[in-house]
């Protein structure tokens, strides 16, 4: 967290697994954020993934909100809804960033 607010700009990068990380898609909420209230850069690097599957959350972004919206649906009603509000939330974000100018690398 630290980190992200001493910075001016996050690479955030991209890659299969990416949207199976809570933890990364916890800090992806931080760095948009800090982009809307100081204006903080980030520059996305779709890594080995189409762009098109962050921002639609298709591919294995789909398969790791698949799992979420399992693990979630398992806890309390609240926990549950607060859960489900979550996936939303990271869902938007990662439409944002996929958005954004950034790197498509594919090969090597």
């Amino acid at each position: 967290m630290k980190a992200i607010q001493e910075s001016r700009i996050s690479i955030i990068v991209f890659s299969k697994n990416y949207a199976s990380s809570r933890w990364c898609l916890d800090e992806l909420l931080i760095i948009l954020e800090h982009k809307k209230t100081v204006g903080h850069m980030i520059l996305p690097v779709f890594y080995h993934v189409d762009p098109s599957h962050v921002r639609n959350q298709s591919g294995s972004f789909a398969e790791a909100f698949a799992r979420h919206e399992e693990r979630f649906k398992a806890e309390t009603k609240e926990i549950k809804e607060e859960g489900l509000d979550k996936i939303q939330r990271w869902k938007t974000a990662l439409r944002e960033v996929a958005d954004l100018a950034g790197m498509v690398i594919t090969d090597g």
